[in-house]
């Protein structure tokens, strides 16, 4: 099952930050995340950038993993309103 996440800007924002801060491109995220049997394009991973196409879960678990940070750090400054 391909459970999603409904995306928004601030997750998005969260994302292209911890993706820059680690100094990646996004090629090099897709190429990491392909290792890890998620099949997302670069295309669909520029969406979730702008926060306009929604993650699924298995690829969240997959960022988490290779960035090595807590969920919290993708979710920073997102409200439950």
């Amino acid at each position: 099952m391909n459970q999603k996440i409904k995306s928004n800007s601030s997750f998005g924002k969260n994302l292209r930050e911890i993706r820059k801060m680690h100094g990646y491109t996004q090629e090099e995220i897709v190429a990491k995340l392909q290792l890890k049997n998620q099949d997302i394009s670069r295309s669909a991973y520029a969406q979730i950038e702008c926060g306009t196409y929604n993650i699924r879960i298995s690829e969240l678990v997959a960022l988490k993993e290779i960035y090595n940070i807590p969920y919290d750090d993708f979710f920073q400054g997102i409200s439950a309103e």
